[in-house]
């Protein structure tokens, strides 16, 4: 099939890539040119594993093609997807959906004949309603269809998310629209994925639905993991004894930071910002969405007490500052609100990611970017695993750090405390 993808973020890159590594013949269409001359020279703009090989092969195999032109591969396409990002608004707590809009605006633009349009962005229920509405104000009804396919692609783990899929959603209210993309997932099934038909309306809600689910499946084990500090219990043997349980499940159940990321924390506001519209009030989502954002500060008043509330000049290493680790994406990551909340206190700050170095720290004084995990360790008053990059979970502390008196303060649980401690080593951790 031909198939346009418009929006180049990790959306839009990732499922267009893929899309053409199943034989289809690909157009990735964005706006801005630099990405674009970046994609056709090469270079990947995002951080995930095995993305760059497999554009590599498909661009070579000419079945993945960056271009700005947008009505030329509207035109050659018989599947557009809509891709671009909806991002929190400034004025509200709602999904920004201009710039969905305004693509649905240039596709009535561009359509000649029979296009099935694919809302893959992260949106709304009742958005499709309204792009159906922006598009059949220019054009006749029967030129288009919009389908809702929400993506379920974790960062770091997209390219098997996408070729193994727990579930395929379309949501369409035409039942020939539905085989028309089944067969386009046809391969994915074959491998065992299931696919699942629904209105459009239905599938925009799964997607908020789930999300906001997952979110609180974090918030409630971090919240655990603070009862289980004061009590004396290990919140790993909670969260192993929880998740034997079938009906609860094992995944989204480690404690540590307060969740981020691109979708959770815009999401959860979002989908009760919908609620709040059709008078409905979602009080478990919005108790979620207020323990999240009290989790951040409860951690970084932590790093006062292990350090005695004496922070100023004190030398602290920051190891991981993305939100999770395998990604670059910095998005309502915790670290944003450390690192200068520890700057403004007086601390002298290295941090170390292997993504590289962060813009987001680069107008901060005392706060310092190290290549080199050894070189960013060896002086350090305070180490802070913020990241569970794999890099992380075997460091020999002792070795690389000439400070006796050195604080490990693990925030992803990823050493035993009985054998930090037994190394002679000032541990502390989340829940345990």
């Amino acid at each position: 099939m031909k198939i346009c993808m418009i929006g180049t973020g990790y959306v839009g890159l990732v499922s267009g890539a893929c899309f053409a590594d199943l034989g289809n013949t690909v157009y990735c269409v964005d706006k801005d040119q630099e990405k674009i001359d970046m994609l056709n020279s090469g270079e990947i703009p995002i951080y995930e594993p095995g993305l760059k090989e497999i554009v590599k092969k498909n661009y070579l195999s000419n079945r993945l093609i960056f271009t700005n032109d947008l009505p030329k591969a509207v035109g050659h396409s018989n599947i557009i997807f809509i891709c671009v990002g909806t991002p929190t608004s400034k004025k509200s707590k709602s999904a920004d959906l201009s710039f969905v809009f305004d693509v649905a605006k240039k596709i009535s633009k561009n359509i000649s004949r029979f296009k099935i349009i694919v809302v893959k962005s992260t949106v709304p229920v009742t958005t499709g309603d309204k792009i159906e509405k922006i598009i059949s104000k220019m054009k006749n009804k029967r030129l288009f269809e919009v389908v809702s396919n929400p993506e379920f692609l974790r960062e770091g783990e997209a390219i098997r998310d996408f070729r193994y899929p727990d579930r395929i959603v379309i949501g369409s209210n035409n039942n020939k629209i539905t085989r028309k993309l089944e067969s386009l997932y046809e391969p994915l099934i074959k491998k065992g994925s299931i696919f699942f038909s629904t209105s459009r309306r239905g599938a925009e809600m799964i997607k908020y639905a789930s999300n906001a689910f997952l979110a609180t499946k974090i918030s409630y084990i971090n919240e655990i993991a603070n009862f289980c500090e004061k009590t004396d219990v290990n919140v790993e043997d909670v969260s192993l004894g929880m998740g034997l349980d079938k009906r609860i499940g094992s995944r989204f159940l480690r404690a540590g930071p307060a969740y981020g990321g691109s979708c959770f924390p815009k999401d959860t506001k979002a989908i009760t910002v919908t609620a709040d519209l059709f008078k409905t009030n979602l009080s478990i989502i919005k108790s979620v969405i207020n323990s999240n954002s009290n989790r951040r500060m409860l951690l970084i008043k932590r790093i006062g007490k292990i350090l005695s509330n004496k922070i100023k000049n004190k030398k602290i290493t920051i190891l991981g500052v993305t939100f999770k680790p395998n990604t670059d994406d910095m998005r309502e990551s915790t670290s944003l609100i450390m690192l200068p909340y520890l700057n403004k206190m007086g601390a002298k700050i290295t941090y170390y990611d292997p993504s590289g170095e962060k813009n987001e720290f680069k107008k901060l004084k005392n706060v310092l970017f190290s290549s080199d995990l050894s070189e960013a360790c060896l002086k350090a008053d305070l180490i802070i695993i913020h990241t569970e990059w794999d890099e992380f979970k075997s460091i020999d502390f002792k070795k690389i750090c000439k400070n006796k008196n050195l604080k490990i303060y693990d925030m992803r649980n990823l050493y035993s405390p009985k054998k930090m401690r037994s190394s002679g080593l000032s541990y502390y951790s989340i829940g345990r």
